[in-house]
This record gives structure tokens, sequence and C-alpha cells, in this order.
């Protein structure tokens, strides 16, 4: 009877370690697990972040060009219409004057 009741206990405490061992064994799987999450979220948080930096270069690029045009554009434009209005001035008064005064 002494050995049946020692080898329950006995079998008791097994299978309590056992239950210990398998807890410790999940808290590490799951610790693990979260390791991995972070890791991969950190690589994919870096990629977005190197992607946008990448994509802002490119657009600053692109407006800095557009608006480089523009003022091409602008000053060709004014520099046509000081030369019109160089060219033109008399005339354009001279017809002023006569469509007002008749």
């Amino acid at each position: 009877m002494q050995d049946m009741i020692r080898r329950i206990i006995e079998a008791d405490n097994e299978a309590k370690a056992l239950e210990e061992s398998n807890r410790i064994a999940a808290e590490k799987r799951k610790q693990k697990i979260e390791e991995e999450a972070a890791a991969i979220y950190k690589k994919y948080m870096d990629d977005a972040q190197s992607e946008i930096a990448k994509n802002n270069t490119y657009i600053e690029k692109r407006t800095q060009k557009k608006l480089s045009d523009a003022t091409a554009k602008q000053e060709s434009v004014l520099i046509k219409l000081k030369s019109d209005y160089e060219q033109n001035r008399d005339r354009w008064v001279d017809e002023i004057f006569n469509r007002v005064v008749g």
C-alpha cells in the first residue's frame, strides 16, 4: 500500500514537473513569436520608411523641375511681352487715343 501511495505521489510530481516544463516551453514559444512579429513589423516599417524617403526625393526633384520649367516659361513670356510692348507701344497708344477721342 505504501508503495502504491509513493508511486501515485511520484506520478503526481512527474505530472506537475511535465506541466511546468510545458508551461515554460509555451512561454518561450510565445516570446519567440512576439520577437519574430516585432522583427517583421520593424522590417516592414523600415522598408516603408525607405520607400517614403525615395518617393519624397523623387517628388521633390520633380516639383523642382516643374518649378524651374514654369519659371523659365514665365521669363520667356515676360521677355516676349516686353519685346511686343517696345515694338508696338506707339501704335497702341495712338490706337487707344483714336478710339477714345474719335
